[in-house]
């Protein structure tokens, strides 16, 4: 569980609704109409945007920004060097038992390519390609999102419009031309806090995910052609620490 994502949507929506209350009631907020046109229009935007299937995958991609489990790169490190310095005594099919107690789907293939003497080429490739995959998966995942975030906000202004022409079709009432004033900013009200609050957020939050997933599939790549190659483990542990420095870290989310 990620709290700063939880603990930043719960005071996000605790202050806006106190900020509401300390001058009115919550009601006076609420418009369906104007809910429709931000969240409807969003909503076909993005579809014309996207194909349905990347659409709906937001959904699961969203539960990644409270929900993250990823291993740290010193760990990954740690571990590669000991699966190096064993393959280094006993061969490459000492590391068979490895490949068995490795959860990590990335690494337990690139490692029984290993053992199965797979040229370190070809290991790269196919290390590369899914790389590749994974990061155009996760692009498309916050690309969604900050697609939403640019749409909602539009549709605000145009649920505004809409409002005030309606309102200026009707002067000849002054005393509808406040209360018809105020619906007509709720709109443009609903889509900042909507593109503000979640949208762009989550999208910068997963774009963060990726960056760090992609990192650690950069140190597995580095390592596993490191053992696959016969490097001594001190040398390719020096090529990996690399990543864990500053400029490192900022080299990888770079590619």
């Amino acid at each position: 569980m990620d709290l700063a994502s939880l603990i930043g949507v719960i005071s996000g929506v605790g202050f806006t609704a106190a900020c509401i209350l300390l001058g009115s009631s919550l009601m006076l907020f609420w418009n369906m109409p104007s809910v429709m046109i931000v969240v409807g229009g969003t909503i076909a935007s993005t579809l014309i945007a996207y194909p349905l299937k990347e659409f709906l995958g937001v959904f699961k991609t969203v539960g990644k920004v409270f929900m993250f489990k990823i291993e740290k790169p010193e760990d990954l490190v740690k571990a590669l060097v000991e699966i190096s310095n064993k393959a280094r005594k006993g061969g490459l099919l000492s590391i068979e038992a490895d490949i068995n107690s490795t959860e990590d789907p990335y690494l337990k293939s690139a490692l029984q390519m290993t053992v199965d003497g797979v040229k370190t080429s070809d290991i790269a490739a196919v290390m590369q390609k899914r790389m590749e995959l994974t990061h155009r998966e996760h692009k498309v995942g916050y690309s969604v999102l900050a697609s939403m975030g640019s749409y909602a906000p539009a549709f605000g202004m145009v649920g505004t419009l809409i409002g005030l022409v309606q309102m200026l079709a009707n002067l000849d009432d002054p005393s509808s031309i406040g209360p018809k004033m105020a619906v007509a900013m709720i709109t443009t009200f609903y889509g900042a806090l909507m593109a503000n609050l979640f949208f762009i957020p989550m999208s910068d939050k997963l774009k963060l995910r990726s960056e760090e997933e992609i990192m650690n599939m950069t140190l597995l790549y580095e390592g596993v052609v490191s053992i696959r190659e016969g490097e001594h483990p001190r040398l390719m542990e020096d090529k990996l620490n690399v990543y864990l420095s500053a400029g490192g870290g900022k080299a990888a989310k770079e590619e």
